[in-house]
């Protein structure tokens, strides 16, 4: 098997991220001699927390000048550590300062780079990669005879490492660098509180429901904002939403503040990984056929128990209205 160089960027904490961990599995999984290749400020931390992982040797390029992501500091450290370390075939999590650095370190080293990979196998004795295409609707299994192949893995697509930290022999690498940018602080619009949250262990997806008139002949939009804050509070969950519901601002129709397009699932939308999802107020089939393809455990909250979405495409329905589950959910949350 081609020998593999697995790379990583620290957290702030000097850890390594949940995505990190799964393309490490995914690395290991492969079977070839592996090399691990860690950036950061601080990387000991790192190094003892992935020290039973099976790498043959354990590469670092440490100090302030790489804690933080930029293009000019991030690239220089990669190719040192694929130089030192010779891999064919090179996985990283898709981070936004990994999908920024690699690709220009691949043509720095004549090599080739895949991004947005969901999956990697060993087919008829060769390498090949998992990848979505047309709108997520088209599975395509890619391999390549160029090297170093470097493949940059989505997160959700594998099961997270999960071993003993202990102790390890680092062999940390000096790498000079030029004059570099810096970054002084951050300026940016007031937008209220996160609701997009990839971590988080259940995503919420509302639909125009929400907005339409209630029993009582009304619409309540405040009060329905009201409602999936709470929840969003007390699960930590993250926040999505159907087309309809994010485009009816352009519709001169009450609509949900704490939404944007941002927060849209679907054909047009993101494709979240998240363990469990909870849809409410839904009625097209899209944004759960095509968005919710990856989520795990599936669930609904319908009125109406022959739409689209409950037909055959969640684990579970609940037939009630929204507005009064979710009362009674944020009530017991609040417990």
């Amino acid at each position: 098997m081609e020998p593999i160089l697995f790379l990583a960027h620290t957290e702030p904490d000097g850890t390594l991220a949940h995505s990190a961990l799964e393309s490490l599995a995914a690395a290991i999984s492969l079977g070839g001699p592996l090399t691990v290749g860690v950036v950061g400020a601080a990387v000991d931390a790192t190094a003892r927390q992935i020290a039973s992982c099976g790498a043959v040797r354990f590469l670092v390029v440490e100090g302030e000048a790489f804690a933080q992501s930029r293009y000019s500091t991030d690239a220089e450290a990669v190719e040192a550590l694929c130089r030192a370390a010779g891999p064919s075939l090179i996985l990283a999590p898709h981070t936004a300062r990994w999908a920024r650095a690699i690709p220009g370190v691949a043509a720095r080293l004549n090599g080739r780079a895949d991004t947005h990979a969901t999956g990697i196998a060993i087919v008829n004795e060769v390498p090949a990669i998992t990848r979505w295409f047309y709108r997520q609707r088209m599975e395509a299994v890619l391999t390549r005879s160029p090297r170093p192949w470097f493949v940059l893995l989505e997160s959700g697509c594998a099961a997270a490492w999960n071993g003993s930290a202990g102790e390890v022999e680092i062999e940390r690498l000096e790498v000079a660098t030029g004059p570099r940018s810096r970054v002084t602080g951050v300026r940016a619009p007031q937008t209220g509180e996160e609701t997009i949250r990839p971590e988080a262990k259940l995503l919420f997806v509302a639909g125009a429901g929400w907005t339409k008139k209630q029993t009582d002949g009304a619409s309540h939009g405040e009060r329905a904002e009201q409602l999936i804050l709470g929840f969003l509070h007390g699960s930590h969950a993250s926040l999505g939403s159907s087309k309809s519901l994010v485009d009816q601002s352009g519709e001169g129709q009450s609509v949900l503040k704490c939404l944007t397009h941002l927060n849209q699932v679907g054909q047009t939308g993101s494709t979240p990984r998240h363990p469990k999802g909870l849809s409410t107020c839904c009625h097209g089939e899209e944004p759960h056929v095509v968005g919710w393809r990856f989520i795990t455990e599936r669930r609904a909250i319908n009125l109406d128990a022959n739409c689209g979405w409950a037909r055959g495409k969640a684990d579970v329905v609940y037939i009630a209205d929204a507005f009064e589950v979710m009362e009674q959910v944020n009530r017991l949350l609040a417990h």
